[in-house]
């Protein structure tokens, strides 16, 4: 799970975040997926930037994040957001730093990760269940996990 939000007095939003799915015998796993919390999406990014005083900079897959495998675990995401407004924003997530496993001989996926790259240019990691207060120009950048993959490699 990915759960990020954020807000202050005038604004709140609340957002799950895709990852990778884990490999299978028979199927490679799929990326960018919501493997935990279904019936749920993301708002558009010109929605997102219209409604709330933030900007997608990054909404791209996390090429390589998935386990190697006969069969390969699909990638997560990268969403990096910049904040036009002082807001506190939180992050509530797992798989930070216990990797997602292969199976059957497949390799581990890579852990997601957080971070605060702040408007100086210093940057503030974060754990899994965390939250920082944001300020104009901050930006908070988040990458998923990916899913484990699946049998050895032929």
């Amino acid at each position: 799970m990915n759960n990020f939000t954020f807000g202050n007095a005038r604004h709140q939003y609340y957002e799950t975040i895709a990852g990778g799915s884990g490999a299978g015998p028979d199927h490679d796993g799929t990326s960018a997926v919501q493997t935990h919390m279904t019936n749920s999406r993301l708002t558009d990014p010109e929605v997102l930037e219209t409604r709330l005083p933030v900007r997608l900079e990054r909404f791209a897959i996390r090429r390589g994040s998935g386990g190697e495998g006969r069969h390969h675990g699909g990638d997560g995401v990268i969403r990096d957001l910049r904040f036009l407004e002082p807001m506190r924003a939180n992050m509530l997530a797992n798989r930070r730093r216990v990797v997602p496993k292969g199976l059957a001989g497949g390799g581990d996926a890579l852990p997601g990760r957080n971070w605060v790259e702040r408007v100086d240019g210093s940057i503030e990691e974060l754990t899994a269940t965390d939250a920082a207060e944001m300020q104009i120009g901050d930006r908070f950048v988040i990458e998923t996990p990916g899913g484990g993959g699946f049998g050895a490699s032929e």
